[in-house]
């Protein structure tokens, strides 16, 4: 598979999960990787795979709420591979999602926190590699959730937040599509590591889950979402400013 071939991308948050899978699907597809995550040994095997598969790919340890270091990621994939064309901005840190607290019991801490491990990060990493774009074109990809979206109760620091991240990607759609830019968020739902032990501890919680998706299960994040992605960056250049609901049909926009 080459419909990626001569392309640079950089995937945030690559160490595990939907950010795993996305790195090794666009490596796969002959895009030259950099995965960077918080544990450098997470990506570090992520790079394995993809080398050993016969792909190209580096591994960098970055918390993307430290901006230096965040600038240090686009800085080495420019030295190592050139002017990144795919930027997919996939971590998330701060408050989980994972631990509903109610909305009068939120505080204006846990909102920063969320915000600070995916807004901000994203909003800078969009504006480092503007200037590279900019004599390219490029897709940017980034992450929101349906819990944001739906409004669900309990997690409403990280919701607001990832609804941030919605209305940063439609400025930015319209800002920057003179450049040959798309900018568009994926809300996915996908059977990760993480939540696959959850399932297994929360069986009716799951089942619950699995009833609300149309398509009857979670998705791969290899197979199901980072094909979208691909196609973002080939096919479908003509799509921007878009929320893509990747969830077997759980969340219907309206």
């Amino acid at each position: 598979m080459s419909r990626l071939k001569g392309q640079v991308a950089i995937v945030t948050g690559a160490g595990q999960g939907i950010g795993r899978g996305i790195a090794v699907r666009l490596a796969a597809e002959g895009a030259s990787v950099c995965a960077a995550s918080r544990t450098h040994s997470r990506v570090a095997d992520v790079v394995e795979q993809i080398t050993a598969s016969g792909g190209t790919a580096i591994a960098i340890g970055c918390d993307v709420s430290d901006i230096d270091a965040l600038k240090g990621v686009i800085d080495r994939t420019v030295s190592e591979f050139g002017s990144p064309t795919i930027l997919v901005n996939n971590a998330q840190s701060g408050v989980s999602a994972g631990v509903p607290v109610p909305l009068e019991d939120t505080t204006s801490d846990m909102v920063q926190s969320a915000m600070n491990g995916g807004l901000f990060p994203t909003f800078h990493a969009m504006q480092m590699c503007l200037p590279y774009m900019k004599q390219t074109g490029g897709t940017i990809v980034n992450m929101a959730s349906s819990t944001g979206v739906d409004g669900d109760p309990g997690f409403s620091a990280y919701g607001t937040n990832k609804e941030a991240i919605r209305g940063l990607t439609k400025h930015a759609a319209k800002e920057w599509g003179r450049y040959g830019i798309t900018v568009n968020v994926l809300c996915p739902a996908a059977l990760t590591e993480n939540v696959a032990k959850y399932a297994e501890q929360h069986s009716r919680w799951f089942d619950g889950v699995l009833k609300k998706v149309p398509l009857g299960r979670l998705g791969d994040s290899e197979t199901d979402i980072a094909p979208v992605i691909v196609s973002l960056a080939t096919d479908l250049r003509y799509v921007t400013g878009a929320t893509l609901m990747v969830d077997g049909g759980r969340t219907l926009l309206r």
